[in-house]
Protein backbone atom coordinates (compact mmCIF):
# COMPACT_ATOMS: atom_id res chain seq x y z
CA UNK A 1 0.00 0.00 0.00
CA UNK A 2 3.01 2.50 1.16
CA UNK A 3 5.50 1.19 -1.49
CA UNK A 4 4.58 3.54 -4.56
CA UNK A 5 3.75 6.75 -2.54
CA UNK A 6 7.51 6.07 -1.17
CA UNK A 7 8.91 5.80 -3.91
CA UNK A 8 7.23 8.88 -5.16
CA UNK A 9 8.28 10.82 -2.34
CA UNK A 10 11.96 9.29 -3.06
CA UNK A 11 11.50 10.78 -6.52
CA UNK A 12 10.69 14.38 -5.24
CA UNK A 13 13.92 14.08 -2.85
CA UNK A 14 12.02 13.04 0.08
CA UNK A 15 14.16 10.38 1.60
CA UNK A 16 11.84 8.02 3.40
CA UNK A 17 12.73 4.76 6.00
CA UNK A 18 9.45 2.20 6.64
CA UNK A 19 9.56 -0.46 9.41
CA UNK A 20 8.23 -1.31 12.22
CA UNK A 21 8.52 0.51 15.67
CA UNK A 22 10.53 -1.45 18.00
CA UNK A 23 7.73 -0.95 21.04
CA UNK A 24 4.99 -3.13 22.30
CA UNK A 25 2.35 -4.22 19.15
CA UNK A 26 5.46 -3.13 16.52
CA UNK A 27 3.54 -0.82 15.09
CA UNK A 28 4.22 0.47 11.37
CA UNK A 29 6.20 4.14 11.03
CA UNK A 30 6.89 5.98 8.34
CA UNK A 31 10.47 7.88 9.15
CA UNK A 32 11.01 11.02 6.89
CA UNK A 33 14.37 12.96 6.84
CA UNK A 34 13.87 16.12 7.30
CA UNK A 35 17.42 17.48 7.16
CA UNK A 36 17.01 17.73 3.20
CA UNK A 37 14.07 19.72 3.38
CA UNK A 38 15.79 22.47 4.68
CA UNK A 39 17.67 23.41 1.60
CA UNK A 40 13.60 24.20 0.29
CA UNK A 41 12.77 26.11 3.23
CA UNK A 42 12.08 29.38 2.35
CA UNK A 43 9.99 28.10 -0.88
CA UNK A 44 8.21 26.27 1.47
CA UNK A 45 7.54 29.41 3.85
CA UNK A 46 5.72 31.49 1.11
CA UNK A 47 3.57 28.48 0.30
CA UNK A 48 2.68 28.15 3.52
CA UNK A 49 1.91 32.20 3.27
CA UNK A 50 0.55 32.55 0.22
CA UNK A 51 -1.96 29.47 0.86
CA UNK A 52 -3.27 29.70 4.43
CA UNK A 53 -1.91 33.09 5.53
CA UNK A 54 0.37 31.54 8.55
CA UNK A 55 4.06 33.66 8.93
CA UNK A 56 6.85 31.50 9.68
CA UNK A 57 9.34 34.72 10.38
CA UNK A 58 13.59 33.75 10.04
CA UNK A 59 15.46 33.04 12.62
CA UNK A 60 13.08 30.96 14.77
CA UNK A 61 14.28 27.44 14.51
CA UNK A 62 10.96 25.59 15.97
CA UNK A 63 8.64 27.06 13.78
CA UNK A 64 11.28 26.51 11.03
CA UNK A 65 11.16 22.96 11.93
CA UNK A 66 7.55 22.89 12.23
CA UNK A 67 7.42 24.13 8.75
CA UNK A 68 9.51 21.17 7.07
CA UNK A 69 7.96 18.37 8.57
CA UNK A 70 4.53 19.89 8.11
CA UNK A 71 5.05 19.89 4.22
CA UNK A 72 6.32 16.89 3.79
CA UNK A 73 3.91 15.16 5.94
CA UNK A 74 1.69 16.98 3.65
CA UNK A 75 3.53 15.92 0.31
CA UNK A 76 2.89 12.37 2.10
CA UNK A 77 -0.82 12.22 1.92
CA UNK A 78 -0.85 14.21 -1.76
CA UNK A 79 1.53 11.37 -2.90
CA UNK A 80 -0.97 8.89 -1.23
CA UNK A 81 -4.30 10.37 -2.07
CA UNK A 82 -3.00 10.54 -6.00
CA UNK A 83 -1.26 6.90 -5.81
CA UNK A 84 -4.87 5.27 -4.45
CA UNK A 85 -7.13 7.34 -5.79
CA UNK A 86 -10.11 6.61 -3.03
CA UNK A 87 -9.47 3.32 -2.52
CA UNK A 88 -8.56 3.63 1.41
CA UNK A 89 -10.26 5.90 3.72
CA UNK A 90 -7.36 7.51 5.50
CA UNK A 91 -7.17 9.14 8.92
CA UNK A 92 -4.16 10.92 9.99
CA UNK A 93 -4.36 12.14 14.12
CA UNK A 94 -1.92 14.62 14.29
CA UNK A 95 -0.45 15.59 17.71
CA UNK A 96 0.57 18.97 19.48
CA UNK A 97 1.22 22.18 17.36
CA UNK A 98 5.10 20.99 16.18
CA UNK A 99 3.62 18.25 14.18
CA UNK A 100 0.57 19.73 12.77
CA UNK A 101 1.46 22.43 9.89
CA UNK A 102 0.33 19.49 7.44
CA UNK A 103 -3.26 20.09 8.42
CA UNK A 104 -4.08 24.05 6.80
CA UNK A 105 -1.88 22.65 4.02
CA UNK A 106 -4.24 19.53 3.11
CA UNK A 107 -7.60 21.43 3.72
CA UNK A 108 -5.85 24.26 0.97
CA UNK A 109 -5.53 21.55 -0.72
CA UNK A 110 -8.75 19.89 -0.30
CA UNK A 111 -7.26 16.65 0.60
CA UNK A 112 -9.62 13.16 0.89
CA UNK A 113 -8.46 12.63 4.47
CA UNK A 114 -9.96 12.62 7.98
CA UNK A 115 -8.24 14.49 9.89
CA UNK A 116 -7.72 14.76 13.79
CA UNK A 117 -5.96 17.44 15.90
CA UNK A 118 -4.86 17.14 19.51
CA UNK A 119 -3.70 19.50 21.73
CA UNK A 120 -1.82 18.55 24.75
CA UNK A 121 -1.64 21.69 26.07
CA UNK A 122 -2.10 25.24 24.06
CA UNK A 123 1.55 27.15 23.78
CA UNK A 124 0.01 30.16 24.79
CA UNK A 125 -1.68 28.89 27.79
CA UNK A 126 1.88 26.95 28.83
CA UNK A 127 3.48 30.54 28.37
CA UNK A 128 0.85 32.56 30.37
CA UNK A 129 0.93 30.43 33.28
CA UNK A 130 4.72 30.45 33.75
CA UNK A 131 4.86 34.55 33.07
CA UNK A 132 1.95 35.68 35.19
CA UNK A 133 -0.98 34.77 38.03
CA UNK A 134 -4.39 34.53 37.92
CA UNK A 135 -4.85 32.64 34.40
CA UNK A 136 -8.22 30.98 34.69
CA UNK A 137 -9.48 33.83 35.86
CA UNK A 138 -8.20 36.11 33.04
CA UNK A 139 -8.83 33.46 30.56
CA UNK A 140 -12.49 34.94 29.60
CA UNK A 141 -11.01 38.32 29.22
CA UNK A 142 -7.69 37.45 27.33
CA UNK A 143 -7.04 38.79 24.00
CA UNK A 144 -4.92 36.02 22.49
CA UNK A 145 -3.51 37.27 19.85
CA UNK A 146 -2.06 40.32 22.18
CA UNK A 147 -0.73 38.02 24.54
CA UNK A 148 1.27 35.91 22.04
CA UNK A 149 2.32 38.65 21.08
CA UNK A 150 3.04 39.94 23.94
CA UNK A 151 5.63 36.59 24.39
CA UNK A 152 7.05 36.65 21.53
CA UNK A 153 5.26 33.83 20.18
CA UNK A 154 2.66 34.68 17.65
CA UNK A 155 3.82 32.40 14.66
CA UNK A 156 3.67 29.52 16.80
CA UNK A 157 0.16 30.25 18.18
CA UNK A 158 -1.00 31.24 14.56
CA UNK A 159 -0.08 27.84 13.50
CA UNK A 160 -2.05 26.13 16.74
CA UNK A 161 -4.67 27.68 15.75
CA UNK A 162 -4.90 27.09 11.71
CA UNK A 163 -4.41 23.61 13.27
CA UNK A 164 -7.21 23.34 15.54
CA UNK A 165 -9.60 25.18 13.27
CA UNK A 166 -8.29 23.25 9.66
CA UNK A 167 -8.87 19.64 11.37
CA UNK A 168 -12.39 17.95 11.03
CA UNK A 169 -11.88 17.33 14.44
CA UNK A 170 -10.76 19.16 17.22
CA UNK A 171 -9.59 17.08 20.83
CA UNK A 172 -7.61 17.86 23.68
CA UNK A 173 -6.41 15.63 26.86
CA UNK A 174 -9.04 17.03 29.19
CA UNK A 175 -11.59 19.37 30.49
CA UNK A 176 -9.57 21.72 31.55
CA UNK A 177 -7.85 21.75 28.64
CA UNK A 178 -10.83 21.63 26.92
CA UNK A 179 -11.95 25.12 29.08
CA UNK A 180 -8.39 26.80 27.76
CA UNK A 181 -8.73 25.93 24.35
CA UNK A 182 -11.89 27.62 23.14
CA UNK A 183 -10.81 30.86 24.59
CA UNK A 184 -7.45 30.83 23.46
CA UNK A 185 -7.89 28.90 19.82
CA UNK A 186 -11.06 30.06 18.94
CA UNK A 187 -12.53 26.41 18.71
CA UNK A 188 -14.13 24.41 22.05
CA UNK A 189 -12.84 20.68 21.02
CA UNK A 190 -14.77 18.22 19.81
CA UNK A 191 -14.05 15.17 21.92
CA UNK A 192 -12.09 14.67 25.10
CA UNK A 193 -9.25 11.97 24.78
CA UNK A 194 -8.25 10.97 28.32
CA UNK A 195 -4.56 10.17 28.14
CA UNK A 196 -4.15 6.42 29.76
CA UNK A 197 -0.83 4.20 30.51
CA UNK A 198 -0.20 0.76 28.82
CA UNK A 199 -0.59 -0.43 32.84
CA UNK A 200 0.72 -3.89 32.43
CA UNK A 201 3.97 -2.38 32.24
CA UNK A 202 3.87 -1.31 35.63
CA UNK A 203 1.20 -4.62 36.30
CA UNK A 204 3.09 -6.31 39.66
CA UNK A 205 -0.38 -8.03 40.77
CA UNK A 206 0.69 -9.12 44.07
CA UNK A 207 4.13 -8.11 44.37
CA UNK A 208 3.36 -4.32 44.54
CA UNK A 209 4.08 -4.13 48.32
CA UNK A 210 7.06 -6.28 48.06
CA UNK A 211 8.48 -4.47 45.44
CA UNK A 212 7.76 -0.81 47.38
CA UNK A 213 9.52 -2.63 50.58
CA UNK A 214 13.14 -3.78 48.09
CA UNK A 215 12.91 -0.13 46.33
CA UNK A 216 12.33 1.74 49.92
CA UNK A 217 15.50 0.05 51.27
CA UNK A 218 17.32 1.01 48.01
CA UNK A 219 16.00 4.91 49.72
CA UNK A 220 16.81 4.25 52.75
CA UNK A 221 20.47 3.08 51.57
CA UNK A 222 20.68 6.93 49.53
CA UNK A 223 19.14 8.66 53.25
CA UNK A 224 22.13 6.84 55.30
CA UNK A 225 24.77 8.18 52.91
CA UNK A 226 23.24 11.73 52.72
CA UNK A 227 22.56 12.03 56.32
CA UNK A 228 24.12 9.74 58.71
CA UNK A 229 27.09 11.33 58.45
CA UNK A 230 26.03 14.49 60.30
CA UNK A 231 22.78 13.05 61.92
CA UNK A 232 20.84 10.04 62.26
CA UNK A 233 16.34 9.41 62.34
CA UNK A 234 14.23 6.31 62.48
CA UNK A 235 14.11 5.05 58.98
CA UNK A 236 11.11 2.95 60.57
CA UNK A 237 9.29 6.09 61.14
CA UNK A 238 10.36 7.87 57.80
CA UNK A 239 7.89 9.09 54.85
CA UNK A 240 9.42 9.48 51.90
CA UNK A 241 7.41 12.11 49.05
CA UNK A 242 8.55 13.31 46.42
CA UNK A 243 7.71 15.49 43.48
CA UNK A 244 9.00 15.03 39.58
CA UNK A 245 8.64 16.27 36.41
CA UNK A 246 9.68 19.15 33.72
CA UNK A 247 11.26 22.11 36.12
CA UNK A 248 8.58 24.21 35.52
CA UNK A 249 8.53 25.99 38.93
CA UNK A 250 4.93 27.51 39.25
CA UNK A 251 3.14 25.51 36.71
CA UNK A 252 4.33 22.07 38.29
CA UNK A 253 3.31 23.32 41.66
CA UNK A 254 6.96 23.10 43.23
CA UNK A 255 5.94 26.34 44.88
CA UNK A 256 3.46 25.06 46.42
CA UNK A 257 5.04 22.50 47.67
CA UNK A 258 7.69 23.89 49.15
CA UNK A 259 5.65 26.44 51.00
CA UNK A 260 3.33 23.18 52.23
CA UNK A 261 6.84 21.15 53.60
CA UNK A 262 7.72 24.72 55.30
CA UNK A 263 4.32 24.53 57.68
CA UNK A 264 4.48 20.62 57.98
CA UNK A 265 7.86 21.16 59.61
CA UNK A 266 6.50 23.56 61.93
CA UNK A 267 3.67 21.54 62.78
CA UNK A 268 5.73 18.37 63.27
CA UNK A 269 8.54 20.38 65.01
CA UNK A 270 5.94 21.63 67.45
CA UNK A 271 4.71 18.31 67.88
CA UNK A 272 7.76 16.63 69.15
CA UNK A 273 6.73 13.02 67.10
CA UNK A 274 9.39 10.51 66.07
CA UNK A 275 8.35 11.45 62.24
CA UNK A 276 11.29 11.99 59.51
CA UNK A 277 9.61 13.21 56.69
CA UNK A 278 12.54 13.34 53.51
CA UNK A 279 10.87 15.31 50.19
CA UNK A 280 12.46 14.80 47.33
CA UNK A 281 12.37 17.29 44.39
CA UNK A 282 13.62 15.83 41.09
CA UNK A 283 13.54 18.74 38.29
CA UNK A 284 16.59 18.67 35.80
CA UNK A 285 18.18 22.27 35.96
CA UNK A 286 21.83 23.07 34.54
CA UNK A 287 24.57 21.52 36.83
CA UNK A 288 28.46 21.74 36.66
CA UNK A 289 28.66 18.40 38.33
CA UNK A 290 27.48 16.38 41.17
CA UNK A 291 28.82 17.58 44.95
CA UNK A 292 31.65 15.93 45.43
CA UNK A 293 30.65 15.53 49.34
CA UNK A 294 27.42 14.28 47.91
CA UNK A 295 29.42 11.48 46.22
CA UNK A 296 32.33 11.04 48.89
CA UNK A 297 29.28 10.15 51.15
CA UNK A 298 27.33 7.55 48.53
CA UNK A 299 31.29 5.87 48.26
CA UNK A 300 31.93 5.87 52.25
CA UNK A 301 28.86 4.41 52.82
CA UNK A 302 29.45 1.56 50.56
CA UNK A 303 32.60 1.14 51.77
CA UNK A 304 31.36 0.69 55.11
CA UNK A 305 28.92 -1.84 53.97
CA UNK A 306 31.58 -3.93 52.35
CA UNK A 307 33.71 -3.86 55.08
CA UNK A 308 30.96 -5.03 57.74
CA UNK A 309 29.78 -7.95 55.02
CA UNK A 310 33.49 -9.27 55.20
CA UNK A 311 33.32 -9.00 59.03
CA UNK A 312 30.11 -10.48 58.57
CA UNK A 313 31.65 -13.57 57.03
CA UNK A 314 34.36 -13.77 59.64
CA UNK A 315 31.84 -14.12 62.10
CA UNK A 316 29.80 -16.53 60.44
CA UNK A 317 33.20 -18.72 60.54
CA UNK A 318 33.68 -17.84 64.46
CA UNK A 319 30.17 -18.71 65.23
CA UNK A 320 30.05 -21.95 63.55
CA UNK A 321 33.62 -24.01 64.24
CA UNK A 322 32.79 -23.83 67.92
CA UNK A 323 28.86 -25.02 67.47
CA UNK A 324 30.36 -27.55 65.17
CA UNK A 325 32.40 -28.73 68.05
CA UNK A 326 29.58 -28.92 70.23
CA UNK A 327 29.93 -25.63 72.68
CA UNK A 328 28.97 -22.06 72.24
CA UNK A 329 31.57 -19.30 71.04
CA UNK A 330 32.20 -16.76 73.92
CA UNK A 331 30.71 -13.38 72.56
CA UNK A 332 33.56 -11.50 73.59
CA UNK A 333 35.92 -14.01 70.21
CA UNK A 334 33.05 -12.92 67.74
CA UNK A 335 34.70 -9.16 66.75
CA UNK A 336 38.59 -8.76 67.13
CA UNK A 337 40.43 -5.90 68.38
CA UNK A 338 41.46 -4.92 64.88
CA UNK A 339 37.86 -5.37 63.35
CA UNK A 340 36.37 -2.84 65.98
CA UNK A 341 39.43 -0.81 65.82
CA UNK A 342 38.31 -0.88 61.68
CA UNK A 343 35.10 0.38 62.15
CA UNK A 344 35.24 2.68 64.68
CA UNK A 345 37.92 4.30 62.41
CA UNK A 346 34.88 4.31 58.98
CA UNK A 347 32.66 5.57 61.90
CA UNK A 348 34.83 8.18 62.50
CA UNK A 349 35.39 9.28 58.90
CA UNK A 350 31.95 9.50 57.93
CA UNK A 351 31.66 12.29 60.27
CA UNK A 352 30.90 15.92 59.08
CA UNK A 353 30.46 19.15 61.36
CA UNK A 354 28.22 20.47 58.46
CA UNK A 355 24.39 20.08 57.79
CA UNK A 356 23.72 17.57 54.76
CA UNK A 357 23.62 19.04 51.82
CA UNK A 358 20.27 20.17 50.21
CA UNK A 359 21.01 19.94 46.57
CA UNK A 360 23.10 16.82 45.46
CA UNK A 361 24.96 18.60 42.45
CA UNK A 362 27.08 22.00 41.94
CA UNK A 363 24.31 24.43 40.12
CA UNK A 364 25.20 26.82 37.35
CA UNK A 365 22.86 29.04 38.62
CA UNK A 366 22.90 28.67 42.23
CA UNK A 367 22.12 32.06 43.64
CA UNK A 368 18.98 32.19 41.57
CA UNK A 369 17.39 28.83 40.50
CA UNK A 370 14.07 29.58 42.36
CA UNK A 371 14.30 25.78 43.88
CA UNK A 372 16.96 26.95 45.87
CA UNK A 373 15.91 30.39 46.57
CA UNK A 374 12.27 29.53 48.04
CA UNK A 375 14.14 26.56 50.38
CA UNK A 376 16.47 29.21 52.00
CA UNK A 377 13.62 31.96 52.59
CA UNK A 378 12.09 29.06 54.42
CA UNK A 379 14.88 27.95 56.22
CA UNK A 380 14.79 24.08 54.81
CA UNK A 381 18.33 23.66 55.28
CA UNK A 382 18.12 20.03 56.89
CA UNK A 383 19.16 21.14 60.13
CA UNK A 384 19.17 18.23 62.63
CA UNK A 385 15.71 19.85 64.62
CA UNK A 386 13.93 19.48 61.72
CA UNK A 387 11.34 17.09 61.35
CA UNK A 388 11.11 17.81 57.16
CA UNK A 389 14.75 17.04 55.16
CA UNK A 390 14.66 17.95 51.86
CA UNK A 391 16.95 16.68 48.84
CA UNK A 392 16.82 18.84 45.66
CA UNK A 393 17.91 16.58 42.43
CA UNK A 394 18.22 18.23 39.19
CA UNK A 395 18.43 15.14 37.30
CA UNK A 396 15.57 12.89 36.26
CA UNK A 397 16.63 9.60 37.95
CA UNK A 398 18.25 6.60 36.04
CA UNK A 399 19.75 3.44 36.95
CA UNK A 400 22.99 4.87 35.77
CA UNK A 401 22.80 7.94 38.48
CA UNK A 402 25.37 7.13 41.00
CA UNK A 403 23.59 8.65 43.40
CA UNK A 404 20.48 6.11 43.29
CA UNK A 405 21.13 3.71 41.29
CA UNK A 406 17.82 3.04 40.34
CA UNK A 407 15.31 3.59 37.91
CA UNK A 408 12.53 6.37 38.21
CA UNK A 409 9.75 3.67 38.15
CA UNK A 410 11.89 1.92 41.13
CA UNK A 411 12.34 5.19 42.71
CA UNK A 412 8.31 6.33 42.69
CA UNK A 413 7.54 2.56 43.70
CA UNK A 414 9.83 3.08 46.98
CA UNK A 415 8.25 5.99 48.01
CA UNK A 416 5.06 6.52 50.19
CA UNK A 417 3.47 9.44 48.43
CA UNK A 418 3.94 11.67 45.51
CA UNK A 419 2.96 15.40 45.00
CA UNK A 420 1.84 17.14 42.03
CA UNK A 421 -0.31 20.31 43.05
CA UNK A 422 0.13 21.82 39.19
CA UNK A 423 -1.20 25.05 38.42
CA UNK A 424 -0.98 24.39 34.69
CA UNK A 425 -1.49 20.48 33.95
CA UNK A 426 -3.39 19.61 30.92
CA UNK A 427 -3.21 15.91 31.99
CA UNK A 428 -0.82 14.61 34.87
CA UNK A 429 0.98 10.99 34.04
CA UNK A 430 2.78 11.84 37.26
CA UNK A 431 0.23 11.30 39.34
CA UNK A 432 -1.36 8.77 37.18
CA UNK A 433 1.74 6.17 37.05
CA UNK A 434 1.72 6.57 41.02
CA UNK A 435 -1.64 5.44 40.85
CA UNK A 436 -1.04 2.04 38.87
CA UNK A 437 2.01 1.79 41.15
CA UNK A 438 -0.17 1.79 44.39
CA UNK A 439 1.49 5.24 45.45
CA UNK A 440 -0.82 7.48 46.84
CA UNK A 441 -0.62 10.70 45.57
CA UNK A 442 -1.98 14.56 45.44
CA UNK A 443 -2.77 16.44 42.10
CA UNK A 444 -4.65 19.76 41.34
CA UNK A 445 -8.47 20.06 40.61
CA UNK A 446 -6.28 22.21 37.92
CA UNK A 447 -4.71 19.15 36.10
CA UNK A 448 -6.64 16.86 33.72
CA UNK A 449 -5.76 13.88 35.91
CA UNK A 450 -7.59 15.42 39.21
CA UNK A 451 -10.57 16.97 37.15
CA UNK A 452 -11.07 13.24 35.84
CA UNK A 453 -10.16 11.97 39.41
CA UNK A 454 -13.02 13.84 41.07
CA UNK A 455 -15.82 12.88 37.74
CA UNK A 456 -15.34 9.26 37.62
CA UNK A 457 -14.30 8.16 41.39
CA UNK A 458 -16.48 7.85 44.39
CA UNK A 459 -14.46 8.82 48.06
CA UNK A 460 -11.14 9.23 45.60
CA UNK A 461 -9.33 10.16 48.66
CA UNK A 462 -10.00 6.95 50.54
CA UNK A 463 -8.51 5.27 47.30
CA UNK A 464 -5.61 7.56 47.68
CA UNK A 465 -5.69 10.12 45.98
CA UNK A 466 -6.00 13.58 47.21
CA UNK A 467 -7.02 16.84 44.84
CA UNK A 468 -6.26 20.12 45.99
CA UNK A 469 -8.58 23.25 45.15
CA UNK A 470 -6.69 25.64 42.94
CA UNK A 471 -9.08 26.14 40.61
CA UNK A 472 -11.92 28.01 42.67
CA UNK A 473 -9.41 29.51 46.00
CA UNK A 474 -6.28 31.09 46.40
CA UNK A 475 -2.87 30.19 47.28
CA UNK A 476 -2.62 30.86 51.02
CA UNK A 477 -5.92 28.26 50.85
CA UNK A 478 -4.75 25.67 48.50
CA UNK A 479 -1.13 25.80 50.64
CA UNK A 480 -2.88 25.19 53.97
CA UNK A 481 -5.01 22.38 52.09
CA UNK A 482 -1.77 20.61 51.17
CA UNK A 483 -0.53 21.14 54.36
CA UNK A 484 -3.32 19.68 55.97
CA UNK A 485 -3.20 16.67 53.52
CA UNK A 486 0.52 16.01 53.97
CA UNK A 487 0.13 16.34 57.92
CA UNK A 488 -2.31 13.62 57.81
CA UNK A 489 -0.71 11.51 55.70
CA UNK A 490 2.22 11.33 58.18
CA UNK A 491 -0.23 10.70 61.02
CA UNK A 492 -0.90 7.11 59.21
CA UNK A 493 0.13 4.05 60.78
CA UNK A 494 1.95 1.52 58.99
CA UNK A 495 -1.08 -0.57 58.71
CA UNK A 496 -2.97 2.31 56.65
CA UNK A 497 -0.83 3.01 54.82
CA UNK A 498 -0.36 -0.69 53.22
CA UNK A 499 -4.03 -0.47 53.31
CA UNK A 500 -4.26 2.75 51.20
CA UNK A 501 -1.67 1.88 49.11
CA UNK A 502 -4.17 -1.69 48.06
CA UNK A 503 -7.34 0.97 47.41
CA UNK A 504 -5.08 3.00 45.35
CA UNK A 505 -3.69 -0.23 42.97
CA UNK A 506 -7.01 -1.12 42.33
CA UNK A 507 -7.98 2.24 40.23
CA UNK A 508 -5.39 0.95 37.87
CA UNK A 509 -7.63 0.11 35.58
CA UNK A 510 -9.71 2.96 35.13
CA UNK A 511 -6.48 4.70 33.54
CA UNK A 512 -5.21 1.36 30.98
CA UNK A 513 -5.74 2.24 27.15
CA UNK A 514 -8.34 -0.35 27.27
CA UNK A 515 -10.77 1.46 28.81
CA UNK A 516 -10.01 5.18 27.70
CA UNK A 517 -9.29 4.22 23.89
CA UNK A 518 -13.02 4.24 22.94
CA UNK A 519 -12.76 8.23 23.09
CA UNK A 520 -10.17 8.00 20.31
CA UNK A 521 -12.45 5.43 18.49
CA UNK A 522 -14.91 8.42 18.44
CA UNK A 523 -12.92 10.96 16.81
CA UNK A 524 -11.81 8.84 14.48
CA UNK A 525 -15.40 7.96 13.19
CA UNK A 526 -16.44 11.20 13.68
CA UNK A 527 -13.55 12.72 11.06
CA UNK A 528 -14.41 10.04 8.93
CA UNK A 529 -18.26 11.04 8.91
CA UNK A 530 -17.24 14.93 8.13
CA UNK A 531 -14.86 13.92 5.45
CA UNK A 532 -16.99 12.88 3.40
CA UNK A 533 -19.73 15.49 3.59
Amino acid sequence: MLKPVLAALQGGGIRTHFGRWLISGNPRAVLLEVGPGYQSLDSWKRWLWDACGIPAPPGESETDDAVVFGTMVCRFFQEFCRCHEGRYRAIAHFHEWMASLALPLMRHHALPVATVFTTHATLLGRYICAADGDFYRRLPTLDAYSEAARLNIQPRHVMERAAAHSAHVFTTVSQVTAHEAGYLLGRPPDVVLPNGLRVEKFEALHEFQTLHADYKERIHEFVRGHFFGSYSFDLDKTIYMFIAGRYEYRNKGIDLFIEALHQLNGLLRQEGGEVTVVAFIIAPAATHSINVDVLKNRFMLQELRNTCNQIVEEVGERIFHPVASGRLPASESLISDAEVVKLKRMIFSRRQSGLPPVVTHNMVHDASDPILSHLRHRGLFNAPPDRVKVVYHPEFIVSTNPLFGMDYEEFVRGCHLGVFPSYYEPWGYTPAECTVMGIPSVCSNLSGFGAFVQSHVADYEDQGIFVVDRRDTGAEASIAQLTRILHEFTRCSRRARIALRNRTERLSELFDWSTLYGAYTQAHELALSRAVQ
